[in-house]
């Protein structure tokens, strides 16, 4: 593959990105090989992500994925719905398990209000040690207040107050599109037509919210542990990480998480925008890896590694057959920490 190659099929996406996530059922856009009948053809496409595949002639054809874009092969992937995984209710010590007195990255934790995610891995911000995870795992998707408890295990793991090992510390806020109206004169216009539709009998009211940018490229937060000996950086089942990669097409990766423990697959997508559900509203996510089913709900908040033992990511999102994850470099910049090692 040549850097000429990537360098058009990126700039085919960046002109259709947005057309193509209106049409049914387009959940995200990214650049992977084309699979041909199972077989990876290792020819460079624009893949496109599906909830689910119908046949052509069900589509309209403003719905239809053109089979190339500006010469660029489109390879259209049945992915399902993509939602941020934390968790749903449900001898040796596992993922699952209350951990002490030394709590290792690659098990259950989360903020006490959510049911649980996981401890992905330390990272430092001078001297200073933090726990890495999610925002919708450590922050309640920004609802959150800094102090607020962290437990272990998570909540939905049968974690109570008394489990508390951190407090939530900083997180980058999660950009839904819309956000809380700064404008007076937008609130006392709504306020004067509220008054003016009660005064005719209408029950009817209108809301102002402010339209915020929309875009995103992390879920991430940190913790501050109660105690600096309380974690460990020797992450469940893999050992302490060798230090920062980056992956790219068809690299390995391994991680380990709170409901599926110790997986492996391989990279798919890279440079991936996609549309992610948090149980309602949903974000749009750009600069994303993409790959195979290798995580459930309860292992967001994981530290994505390659088999070299290097962290190239955080995961938060998936569905039954893709994971989702925020290339690390994006993740340490954008909280202004460093890999603990």
């Amino acid at each position: 593959m040549t850097i000429g190659l990537m360098a058009q099929v990126k700039r085919v996406k960046v002109t259709y990105i947005y057309e193509l996530l209106t049409r049914r059922n387009v959940v995200g856009v990214g650049l992977g090989y084309k699979i041909s009948q199972g077989v990876n053809t290792g020819e460079l496409s624009l893949v496109v992500s599906v909830t689910h595949k119908v046949d052509s002639s069900a589509l309209s054809a403003e719905d239809l994925v053109p089979q190339a874009l500006n010469g660029v092969k489109t390879d259209v992937v049945e992915t399902g719905v993509l939602r941020a995984l934390s968790s749903i209710p449900s001898s040796e010590l596992g993922p699952r398990d209350r951990w002490r007195p030394v709590v290792p990255p690659g098990v259950t934790a989360g903020h006490y209000r959510i049911t649980a995610g996981t401890f992905g891995c330390l990272v430092q911000r001078g001297e200073e040690v933090f726990i890495l995870s999610n925002n919708h795992v450590l922050a309640d998707s920004n609802n959150g207040q800094q102090e607020d408890a962290i437990l272990q295990p998570g909540a939905a793991d049968g974690g109570t107050m008394d489990d508390r090992i951190a407090t939530l510390a900083d997180y980058v806020p999660l950009d839904f599109g819309t956000a809380p109206p700064e404008c007076s004169i937008a609130k006392l216009s709504a306020s004067l037509l509220n008054y003016v539709a009660g005064a005719f009998g209408s029950r009817h009211r209108l809301e102002v919210v402010k339209q915020t940018e929309g875009f995103n490229r992390v879920d991430a937060a940190l913790a501050r542990p109660l105690s600096p000996d309380l974690v460990s950086n020797e992450i469940l089942y893999i050992g302490v990480p060798a230090g920062v990669g980056t992956a790219t097409l068809g690299t390995e990766v391994q991680k380990t998480g709170r409901t599926t423990g110790h997986t492996q697959d391989t990279i798919t997508q890279i440079d991936a925008t996609l549309r992610v559900n948090y149980n309602g509203p949903t974000a749009l996510f750009t600069g994303q890896l993409v790959a195979g089913p290798m995580s459930q709900p309860g292992d967001s908040g994981s530290a994505v590694l390659d088999m070299d033992e290097r962290v190239v990511g955080l995961l938060f999102a998936g569905s039954n057959a893709a994971t989702i994850i925020n290339p690390i470099d994006e993740v340490l910049s954008a909280l202004n920490v460093e890999l603990a090692l």
